[in-house]
Parts: C-alpha cells; sequence; structure tokens
C-alpha cells in the first residue's frame, strides 16, 4: 500500500516555542496528537493527511512522515540501513530530490556528510534497480528526504513540505526586519483575539501582523498562495487530493469584515510594502492602512486588541531614542487605547520598562535567536488616573 494511504509516525515541526499554538491549529482540524514538544508536534497519519496539514498550517515550518527507524553508530551503518529501502518505490528515477538532516553523531563533524552519505545510499539503491539515477542538489522545490541521527538512533522521512510552511508566500516584499509569518500568527493566536472586534497594529512595517489578523478573521490558510510542496513529488501522489483539499480552503474562507484591522506606520515606503503585500494575499480591501506617527493612529470607540512590534536596538546598551519611543508607545496605550488590549512584542526588557505600565502577562517566544516577550496590558478605564486632591 502507498505511503499516501498508509499511518505513519508524522513530525511536524516549527520554530522554538511555538509548539502550543501548533498544537491549537492541529486539533482544531481534527488530530489527536500523540506528544507536543518544543519544536514541534508528533502525530500518526497518512501522507494524504500530510496534504491538509500542509495547507492549513500557519504555525508549522515542516510535515514529516516518517519512513524508517533504526540502528547506525556511524556512516557506514547509515548507508547499509538506506540503501536497503526500496527509493524507487518514492522517488522517480528521472526526477529529483534533496536530503535534509538535522545529526547529533560523533562521527559527522558537519550535516552535510551525512546528507552526501543519504544521497549516496538512495542513488545507489535507484540505480541498481533502474539502471539510471536520479538528479540531486541543494534546491527543496521537489522530493526531499529528511535525516533525523542522534547518537546511534536514525530515523528518514519523507519532507511532505519541501520549503518551509513558515513563509506564507505571500509577502513578496520584506522590508525592515520583517517578522516570519509563523511567528506573527503564533503571537496574534497568544492575545485571544476573538477575530471579530477592532485589531490595531501602529509601525506595522511591511504589514506581517495586519496581514495575518485578516487572514486569520476571513479563515484563509496559508494553502491559497501555494502551488507547490514535497508531497506532490512523491510516487503515487493524487492530484485530486491536493485539489479538494484547496477548495475547501477557498469555501469556508470570508470575503469581508464587519470590524475594522487598522496598520499604520510613519513610513511612506513601508505603508505601501504592506499594501502590496496584503493585495498579494487579497485582504488589501480589509485594512485601512495610513501614513502617521503611531500616535496618529486612529482608534475606534469599539476595542478590540492593539499590537505593537517596535525595534529592539542592541539587547545591552539602550538606545536615547527607543526609550523615548517605548515610552510615547505606553502613553499612546493609556490615553487613547482605554477599553482595549495593548500588546508589544520585543527582545529588549529593558526597553520594555520604560513602557511604564504593569503586564498582566508575558508570554515567551523567539524571533530567530533572540528571545522575546510579548507584554500584554489590560487597558481598563482605571488606568489613567487622576491626581489625588
Amino acid at each position: 500500500m502507498s505511503v499516501f494511504e498508509t499511518e505513519s509516525k508524522i513530525i511536524i515541526t516549527c520554530n522554538k516555542r511555538l509548539s502550543p499554538y501548533l498544537q491549537h491549529e492541529v486539533e482544531a482540524l481534527g488530530f489527536t496528537p500523540d506528544r507536543v514538544f518544543q519544536t514541534g508536534i508528533e502525530l500518526t497519519a497518512t501522507v494524504n493527511d500530510c496534504i491538509a496539514l500542509n495547507l492549513n498550517l500557519r504555525c508549522a515550518s515542516q510535515v514529516l512522515y516518517l519512513l524508517q527507524s533504526f540502528t547506525a553508530a556511524d556512516p557506514t551503518e547509515l548507508y547499509d540501513n538506506l540503501v536497503k529501502i526500496e527509493w524507487e518505490k518514492y522517488i522517480d528515477f528521472t526526477g529529483y530530490f534533496s536530503v535534509t538532516s538535522n545529526v547529533n553523531n560523533e562521527h559527522i563533524l558537519t550535516p552535510l556528510f551525512a546528507n552526501v552519505k543519504v544521497k549516496d545510499a538512495i542513488v545507489d539503491r535507484i540505480k541498481s534497480v533502474k539502471g539510471i539515477r536520479p538528479n540531486s542538489g541543494a534546491d527543496a522545490n521537489k522530493t526531499v528526504i529528511h535525516l533525523y541521527w542522534q547518537d546511534d538512533k536514525a530515523e528518514i522521512f519523507l519532507d511532505t513540505s519541501g520549503e518551509t510552511l513558515a513563509k506564507h508566500s505571500y509577502r513578496k516584499i520584506p522590508g525592515k526586519a520583517p517578522m516570519l509569518e509563523a511567528l506573527a500568527a503564533s503571537t496574534i493566536m497568544a492575545t485571544h483575539w476573538d477575530k471579530a472586534s477592532t485589531f490595531i497594529n501602529p509601525m506595522c512595517g511591511s504589514g506581517t501582523l495586519a496581514i495575518e489578523a485578516a487572514l486569520l478573521a476571513t479563515d484563509k490558510c496559508p494553502g491559497l498562495f501555494r502551488m507547490n510542496y514535497g508531497f506532490m513529488h512523491i510516487m503515487g501522489y493524487d492530484e485530486q487530493v491536493f485539489f479538494v483539499e484547496r477548495r475547501k480552503l477557498k469555501d469556508k474562507s470570508k470575503k469581508e469584515l464587519s470590524f475594522k484591522i487598522i496598520a499604520t506606520d510613519i513610513s511612506e515606503d513601508a505603508v505601501d510594502i504592506a499594501q502590496k503585500n496584503a493585495r498579494t494575499a487579497g485582504v488589501e480591501h480589509l485594512i485601512d492602512f495610513a501614513v502617521c506617527d503611531f500616535e496618529e493612529t486612529e482608534v475606534p470607540e469599539e476595542p478590540g486588541i492593539v499590537m505593537f512590534n517596535p525595534e529592539y536596538g542592541e539587547r545591552l546598551g539602550v538606545h536615547t531614542k527607543l526609550e523615548i519611543t517605548y515610552k510615547r508607545m505606553g502613553d499612546f496605550l493609556k490615553k487613547k487605547c482605554l477599553g482595549y488590549r495593548g500588546y508589544v512584542f520585543t527582545g529588549n526588557p529593558d526597553l520594555a520598562k520604560k513602557i511604564g505600565l504593569k503586564a498582566s502577562r508575558k508570554i515567551e517566544f523567539y524571533n530567530g535567536k533572540l528571545d522575546c516577550r510579548l507584554f500584554e496590558y489590560e487597558l481598563y478605564e482605571g488606568t489613567k488616573r487622576e491626581p489625588r486632591d
């Protein structure tokens, strides 16, 4: 039976600290995780199930389907196990494949060496059966094989995603220091926003937070923006399964919203980039863009959330200019956003202190390798206190 109908262990990877939000997505799709860990989720499913996962997930990076587990103390033993796998059932001998890996073995000084051993085993196996070898290289746009090898325990996977899912394919112009789309979606999920009330994103930059908010509110999934995945290049792929899943995405997505999503930036170039990215995502008409200082951002009476992703500056040594900006952000939140919930995402705790508000929650994230926090502020009417007589 084909891997498309055969259940096996699935590992869905994500960036560190995103797994709680990934778990919520996976369960909402009707899957039950077998295990949740810091950088992913394990469950049991088929490659056809992986098609639905790839198209729907916002917080994931890769969806990996386990082919085989084995013991391998060194590269020779790794090769000997891999060359026995019937690769001709998965990879077209006239096709192309690439290899990725996560390796921690005393005999491997660089993952590239492990990748070469995997590639050699696959090529030698297919050549022995078919008399011709497939092409291979670094591009992840065809069949992708993933090796997970820790000490003497090895697992070999079909990477059903190929290129990462963490980028949602609508952002053609990244802008300055953009937030990864998977991270942006996760931070919005962390706010528990109801997707039915005002969402304000001052200092919007390339617009990722506002666009992800619009996509969440309209239930538009990343699979609507992408037409190439790793599963499409595995032998036995039925494109009808993909098109049926994609049709489901189209049918459930909304076209209009009954509330405002507002995105502003003082940079005209940034707002122009944000509008172009929103247009590619099909949500430009749902976002009110404006060029202005963040203090001049429109704040509707109907409350919701206000979300900042300002510059962090250097981890050590706080810049005076940014100190002033963070203080102004605090003033804006407590004077103009009463009744809202405010959020500031930053990797600089010293600057966060300049906001001058007490955080009700500090939610942990990473932005790349930088330890970050999403600070939550409950902006009650009583936040703005009048001085006593």
